[in-house]
């Protein structure tokens, strides 16, 4: 077995789960104790943040979640985990990755922390404020019929899906219309329930 995946049970690591169970591909499963061994010298040569979830593949090596995500969906093509490269969803589908991992992850972690975007500092952040974030997640979810690409499921529908999954759960943030039809889609997903029934904590 080529892939090992190192992770932790109470991590975001869970979501690469779901994206091996979407995909039906097999990988070694080690978990990384956290402030010990995800700080370990043999650990950090893997990872230097000393973090999971970390994908290896061979001689290749991944963190950062989104990478891991992107990485395995053009590594098994054939399962359509993604659009084609001459697709012009593809290009959506990149929007959503960087998004979720980038403007969001942001403003989310800068809302949970306290951290407030003042009016004359907006040009200076990407994502602006996180109302402006939370506006074009929603937005953007609206026309998600019923996933992100359209009739095709992704990658980043699990990244998105598994980020708000736990954002409501954790009252971090608000649901809304567009939230909770996209979601009830993605709970309709036969990979989705399998994953929820192992992991029954996220």
């Amino acid at each position: 077995m080529a892939l090992k995946l190192y992770t932790n049970n109470m991590s975001r690591g869970v979501v690469v789960d779901w994206l091996l169970i979407e995909l039906g591909v097999e990988c070694e499963r080690i978990e990384v104790a956290y402030q010990t061994e995800m700080k370990s010298p043999e650990y950090l040569k893997i990872n230097p943040f000393g973090k999971v979830p970390v994908l290896v593949d061979g001689d290749v090596v991944v963190y950062e979640l989104d990478a891991i995500c992107a990485y395995l969906a053009d590594k098994f093509a054939e399962k359509s985990l993604a659009p084609a490269l001459n697709d012009p969803k593809r290009g959506l589908y990149y929007r959503w990755l960087f998004f979720i991992s980038g403007p969001w992850e942001a403003a989310s972690t800068n809302k949970m922390l306290g951290i407030d975007v003042k009016a004359e500092q907006k040009m200076s952040v990407g994502y602006g404020d996180y109302e402006d974030a939370y506006n074009a997640f929603v937005q953007g979810l609206g026309e998600a019929s019923p996933y992100l690409c359209g009739e095709q499921f992704t990658a980043a529908d699990v990244s998105v899906a598994a980020m708000l999954f736990w954002q409501l759960k954790m009252n971090e943030v608000q649901s809304h219309p567009a939230i909770e039809r996209y979601l009830e889609n993605i709970s309709k997903r036969p990979g989705f329930q399998k994953f929820a029934a192992v992991f029954s904590n996220v």
